[in-house]
């Protein structure tokens, strides 16, 4: 398995998503793929997050990348969350973690002194060959979706 670095390949996915789809990094091939990981559906950070890149949707479109966020969330739950919130990405469903450990992000978290495995935060920027452009690892959510679109514009 190759390094999470920028300049490297992506590791490719393909995954189930809400509405009963799939989404994979080789058919996204040719477009910038915004992939980020967060933790679980339905909880404040995580909704705020899907919101900051909803509320930008038409300008990632426009500057020709496609958003996808991913979770150990069940396509189900997703499908809940994407109607509760109105979201506008697409959730996929790593609901085995695979594609969370591949990309880093399945860790050892730590609350309130109890260990267990989770999602980091973390966003990649993968661009049209399947290379990572650019990575943002423990994001805080205020901003971010916002920059992550600056970074999509600097890519051209």
């Amino acid at each position: 398995m190759s390094e999470i670095a920028t300049g490297n390949p992506a590791p490719d996915f393909d995954l189930e998503t809400d509405g009963g789809g799939r989404v994979s990094l080789s058919g996204l091939r040719g477009s910038k793929v915004v992939l980020y990981f967060y933790p679980k559906d339905d909880t404040p950070g995580c909704t705020k997050e899907a919101i900051a890149f909803t509320g930008l949707g038409d300008d990632f479109k426009a500057a020709g990348a496609t958003v996808v966020g991913v979770s150990p969330d069940t396509a189900a739950k997703h499908d809940k969350f994407k109607a509760k919130h109105d979201l506008g990405v697409i959730l996929a469903a790593d609901t085995g973690t695979e594609v969370a450990a591949a990309y880093g992000v399945w860790v050892e978290k730590n609350m309130y002194g109890k260990k267990y495995m989770g999602v980091e935060r973390a966003t990649f920027l993968i661009d049209g060959e399947g290379k990572i452009a650019n990575i943002w690892r423990k994001v805080k959510v205020p901003g971010h979706a916002d920059a992550v679109l600056d970074a999509v514009k600097a890519l051209d």
